[in-house]
């Protein structure tokens, strides 16, 4: 297999990962106090990427429900559906390039 496919396929692989952690996002958005997490793309010295998650420790909006203040997750549900569309184009074209070099 050449370099370009490893590295493609590499890519691929992160951006399945930072699917799931939008997914993980949106799921939670309702969640009293949830923290979004990022999945972070890295360029690897030898070829390819790597991604990892962090956690976005940026408050929530403070919501008062029943008289009680809770902390709302910090999830933007409009910033996770750009996400989405951009993973979703970076997907894509790593896929073409899979199949080019097929």
């Amino acid at each position: 297999m050449s370099n370009a496919f490893n590295i493609a396929l590499t890519a691929i692989n992160a951006f399945d990962k930072k699917l799931s952690t939008t997914a993980n996002n949106i799921v939670n958005k309702n969640t009293d106090g949830f923290k979004k997490s990022r999945a972070v793309i890295e360029e690897k010295e030898t070829s390819g990427v790597s991604v990892f998650s962090e956690r976005v420790n940026t408050p929530g909006d403070i919501v008062t429900i029943d008289g009680i203040e809770r902390e709302a997750s910090n999830v933007s549900l409009e910033e996770e559906l750009v996400g989405l569309m951009t993973n979703q184009s970076n997907y894509e074209a790593n896929l073409k390039s899979v199949k080019a070099n097929d």
